[in-house]
């Protein structure tokens, strides 16, 4: 069995200010998110990893996401299942705001850390919290690997995702970052009972074989 995790696409476009997108902040991809959410499923078909189940987070960029990413691949979007779990972090009062809005409320080394460590800021009204979210990645992985399907895709968001990772990994120390780029995509093997990495923020464009 193959598990692949994928980060929407871009929801800001050329000339648009990004800010910290959370659970409350629900905004549609936009072109360049559109194309590839398409390039995923196009590299996906290509690779012989066809999905024969799509799990997609409530919000809509990861619901259109996977509904492109499904029609690309042949598979049915109405049979796409929309899981609470794959929601993004909710960030609270940082919701909405630009870096440079944060480092002037916070410092930068809050968002370095977290980039860079997945280290939540003291005292940040973040929900839910880092126990929580490893758990809901491990119950999510652990009910996939129970139903035993070939391919399975998940669609979420970089913050979730990063919970994803520690779950894959056993040595964080000599792991790739953590951080998915939009419409990036990590995949891993299930073998004798763990998860084997293969990829990790890989861009579609970019051969498995490499």
């Amino acid at each position: 069995m193959r598990i692949i995790l994928a980060r929407h696409g871009n929801t800001f476009g050329p000339g648009d200010t990004p800010v910290w997108v959370g659970a409350k902040e629900d905004l549609p991809l936009v072109d360049k998110g559109r194309e590839q959410s398409v390039a995923i499923g196009t590299y996906l078909t290509r690779q012989g990893l066809v999905p024969d189940q799509i799990i997609a987070g409530p919000l809509q960029r990861t619901r259109e996401g996977a509904e492109l990413i499904a029609v690309e691949t042949g598979y049915d979007p109405g049979a796409i299942r929309i899981d609470d779990r794959l929601k993004e972090i909710d960030y609270g009062s940082w919701g909405g705001k630009s870096d440079a809005e944060i480092i002037d409320l916070y410092g930068e080394a809050v968002i370095h850390d977290w980039r860079e460590r997945t280290i939540v800021p003291a005292g940040a009204d973040w929900s839910p919290g880092p126990e929580a979210l490893k758990q809901a990645a491990l119950d999510v992985l652990n009910e996939i690997v129970a139903q035993d399907h070939e391919t399975v895709l998940l669609v979420s968001s970089n913050g979730t995702l990063r919970y994803f990772h520690a779950a894959w990994y056993d040595n964080l120390a000599t792991a790739p970052p953590a951080k998915v780029k939009t419409g990036h995509i990590c995949i891993a093997e299930w073998m004798s009972g763990r998860f084997i990495p293969e990829v990790w923020n890989l861009n579609p464009a970019t051969p498995l074989t490499e």
